[in-house]
């Protein structure tokens, strides 16, 4: 990490990214309900579903390793959720700016994946 500074401030990016739509779906799902345990139960629903997701599909350490269309559409799905999330929860211009965030970071990740390392 020490000799490529961009990737490592954008897999540090990437990582708050990730924690931040986690955060969203479980604020989505805990709106949905007048009652605490009932609010609880539908934040923890989708939040434990793109945790699965996302460690099943799209971790470095994923357990299966699909082709990488596989492993994006896991990404927008977990991450666009995230945005949606914050969509429905009243903050459209916040959603726009995390899908904006996350459309760049996806891209630059995948652009210093694809660069050779400097030697």
């Amino acid at each position: 990490m020490a000799g490529r500074p961009w990737w490592a401030a954008n897999e540090l990016l990437a990582f708050l990214l990730e924690v931040v739509a986690l955060g969203c779906l479980f604020w989505w799902g805990f709106t949905l309900a007048d009652a605490l345990a009932l609010q609880v139960l539908l934040g923890s629903a989708p939040l434990a579903a793109a945790v699965v997701l996302w460690t099943l599909f799209a971790a470095p350490r994923a357990r299966f390793r699909p082709p990488l269309a596989g492993v994006l559409a896991v990404k927008a799905l977990v991450l666009g959720g995230g945005a949606l999330a914050l969509y429905g929860v009243g903050h459209p211009a916040a959603a726009l700016v995390l899908g904006v965030a996350v459309v760049a970071n996806t891209a630059l990740a995948e652009t210093f994946r694809r660069r050779p390392t400097a030697a």
